[in-house]
């Protein structure tokens, strides 16, 4: 009989248990996540407006970084617990001697998506790839997305981006550079590039993005791997967050709240949040995606380390 009273008393604590929240289940530390002014991190805010994140017990503020390509330094620093770098300012951490790991991912790359492109200044005349040669050109970020993709169309298109000046300069100052004449174009994009061909700074001279194969990860969410290691559960949860609001923004009726959070964290007007595009979501990495990202950058001889893009996701 005390047997029979003791399995009772176990199943209805279980019992209990599973009927308690997830935050009282579960204790997460706090994670402090990075994120720059783009549409690629449309499934964190949705995450965090529609409470996915709180659903699983998991505290999350979210901060704004101007530059991507300082997004590895304020892990290292711990000032961040997560952050999205893009995939090759994160291998080149890596490749830099960080011991970071992936425990997400954010956009994905798409032939639909036309949300960015080079943007050359009004009257420069830069029409084309061969255009380039002997221009300053602004990237949002040396070695990031935008930076290591432009420098691969060019390769594609006969050029020698060795022969392209490539200044570092974040979004919010490129209308104003192109304005005042510092550079000649900016590799840029939405919502940034909307207003700069709306104010007649710039035009846009290519939707290069176009060459580049679908659904390979534009952004992705790294940690360091002592602090994975340390919060495997919370990491786990992190991951399911993106996988729950990837769901989400796929469904059609869901648009309009898609666009309100993504407005919310990188304030666009009513008017250019209405029109931007936003990238597919893709919340789980795969080697193959990281190995397209090691073999363009050592095309362009960013890498000197061999990288073993498996041991770079966190399970």
């Amino acid at each position: 009989m005390m047997k029979r009273r003791t399995l009772l008393s176990a199943l209805a604590a279980a019992s209990a248990a599973a009927a308690l929240p997830l935050r009282a289940q579960q204790s997460h530390p706090k994670i402090v996540f990075g994120y720059t002014a783009v549409t690629d991190f449309a499934s964190i805010f949705v995450a965090a407006e529609e409470g996915y994140f709180k659903k699983r017990g998991l505290d999350v503020e979210l901060k704004f970084i101007p530059l991507n390509s300082t997004i590895p330094a304020a892990l290292q620093s711990d000032s961040l617990q997560i952050g999205g770098p893009t995939p090759s300012v994160f291998l080149q951490a890596v490749d830099g001697g960080l011991d970071l790991v992936l425990v997400a991912g954010g956009g994905l790359t798409s032939k639909t998506i036309t949300s960015f492109g080079l943007l050359a200044r009004a009257g420069s005349g830069i029409k084309s790839p061969q255009d380039c040669v002997g221009k300053k050109i602004g990237v949002p970020g040396l070695g990031a997305f935008l930076h290591v993709t432009f420098r691969a169309w060019l390769k594609d298109s006969g050029v020698d981006y060795r022969k392209v000046n490539f200044v570092e300069a974040s979004f919010p100052q490129h209308a104003d550079l192109l304005r005042g004449g510092s550079v000649d174009a900016v590799v840029s994009a939405d919502p940034f590039m909307s207003r700069i061909t709306e104010s007649g700074a710039g035009y846009v001279a290519s939707y290069y993005s176009t060459f580049l194969p679908d659904n390979n990860q534009t952004i992705v969410h790294a940690a360091k791997r002592e602090w994975v290691a340390k919060n495997p559960a919370t990491a786990r949860a992190f991951r399911e967050a993106l996988v729950e609001s990837g769901g989400f923004m796929q469904q059609a009726k869901n648009d309009s709240k898609v666009r309100a959070a993504i407005g919310r964290y990188i304030k666009l007007p009513p008017d250019v949040l209405a029109k931007v595009q936003v990238s597919p979501p893709g919340p789980v990495v795969t080697d193959r995606q990281l190995g397209y990202w090691t073999g363009l950058m050592k095309e362009q001889d960013m890498l000197k380390t061999h990288i073993d893009v498996a041991k770079l996701i966190a399970k």
